[in-house]
Order: C-alpha cells, then structure tokens, then sequence
C-alpha cells in the first residue's frame, strides 16, 4: 500500500469548510494536516471529518492561529496519540503517534511582529527533530513553515533580500532543521522547478499569474523520503492563499505492510 500525506493552510476553516470537504472526498489522504484554522474545536463545523471516516484532532482558538490533525481510520483502525510538543504556543503544532511514524502539523510564526519568536520556534523545531532522529523514530512534519528555502523558492519579482521569509539567518535554520536527518520531499523530487510555490499574495492577481513563494513543506525522514513517488501542490484548488501540498510514499511504514479493515 501506499501513504499519503497532505497539508494545507486553510485560512480560516470556517470560510473554506465546503472546500476542504469536496478535497478530503475526492483524494481520501491518509493524513491531513490543516494550519491557521482560525476556529476553536466547538467552532469548527460539526462532522467535517467524522463523516469522512477520519480520527480527529482540533487545536485552536477564535479568529487566530490553530492547526489540525486527521488521520483515516481505514488507514489506521486505533485512534492515534495525539499530542503537543513543549514548545508549542499559539496553537501551533500538534503530532500524532501513527503505526511506524510521528506526524506533525506545524504552523511557524510569520515573524512580522515578533521575529525573535519565529527564530525560537524554529530552533524548538531543530531540536524536536533531532531528538526523533537520536531516538530512531520517523517522523514528517507537514505545514506552513514561513520561510522560502532559497530564491528559488519565490518568484524573482517576489525576492526580497530583507523580507522577513527570506532572511538568510531563517533560511540557515531551516537547513539546520534539515541536517537533522529530513528532507524537503517537494524539492528532492523536483530540483531545478523554479515555478513551483505554495502561497501567492492575495491582490494583483499573483496567483493566476503564479507570482508566489514556496513556504509549505512536507519533511520526512531520509528513510521515508526514500520512498516518495509524489509530492504535488495542487495549486489552482481553493480560495485560501495556500495552496495544499500532498505526498505520496510508495513503501508503507512498519506497521502498515498491508491495508487495514475500515472501522465504524
């Protein structure tokens, strides 16, 4: 079998809730990470997934921040640990302990208003991921990282040497993340596509006209990453200004060599 991953910052789950129903319908992920959902879990659409056949973790508050987590029971028949890392603030990160793998959701501060605070959660994200990998455990972590990784990663009329995203000392964080044993399983698999971006600006048309940067990832550990077939943007679906990011892994983790049984 295969393991798909996905992410999206939704801006707002409430403003997108038809959009993220006719998405998770239509690609059935295994598991879905969801960013800025701007809603507390009593705000959040009654049965979004629950109907969809997924376990469940929602992390937010009103109008601000939040991230989410769902796993497919079909997928995984036993609800999953979920839980939070020390550093998180603000809602911003949550894993879920799945047969053979650690997934995280993780939102980063902009860093427009305090970037101090971005550069400690990414530093907390170094760590997190270095204490996964002294432990031996696989782990991906999916969402909007806030950084663009290189110029590369933003259209030339985008790049800005002094525009927070694309600081050089945020830049050599997110290498420092990556050192740590994962990999940008977007970039790796497609090296040199210098059109390819997950956020665009919402005015002047930036986003049909694909003027945006990179700054949603999926990153897996280097033995994961190995097996990665896919990892697409799907850029021209929904109204948020992200766009989601999925990956597909075409060798199953331990513990998930063969299909499981849907539950009820």
């Amino acid at each position: 079998m295969t393991l798909t991953v996905a992410t999206w910052n939704v801006n707002g789950i409430r403003a997108r809730e038809a959009q993220v129903r006719a998405w998770i319908e239509r690609d059935q992920p295994d598991v879905v990470c969801l960013q800025e959902i701007k809603a507390s879990p009593a705000q959040v659409p009654a049965a979004l997934f629950e109907m969809l056949g997924y376990w469940n973790y929602w992390h937010g508050e009103k109008g601000y921040s939040g991230v989410s987590l769902h796993a497919r029971r079909s997928t995984f028949p036993e609800r999953p640990l979920f839980a939070h890392p020390d550093f998180d603030y603000e809602n911003r990160v949550v894993t879920a302990d799945l047969p053979g793998v650690t997934v995280a959701s993780v939102y980063v501060p902009n860093g427009g208003k305090d970037f101090p605070a971005k550069m400690r959660f990414l530093e907390a994200v170094e760590r997190f991921a270095a204490g996964r990998r002294s432990s031996g455990s696989p782990i991906v972590l999916a969402g909007d990282i806030n950084v663009a990784r290189t110029d590369q990663d933003v259209h030339p009329k985008e790049r800005k040497a002094t525009a927070i995203g694309q600081l050089p000392e945020e830049r050599a964080l997110l290498e420092r993340i990556l050192s740590g044993g994962l990999v940008d399983v977007a970039r790796a698999l497609d090296p040199v596509n210098d059109q390819l971006f997950t956020w665009w600006a919402p005015w002047r048309n930036l986003r049909q006209r694909n003027i945006g940067w990179r700054i949603d990832y999926i990153l897996a550990s280097e033995a994961l990453a190995a097996q990665a077939t896919a990892c697409r943007v799907l850029s021209d679906y929904g109204t948020s200004d992200h766009a989601p990011v999925v990956a597909t892994f075409a060798a199953p983790v331990p513990g998930l060599e063969t299909p499981a049984s849907p539950s009820s």
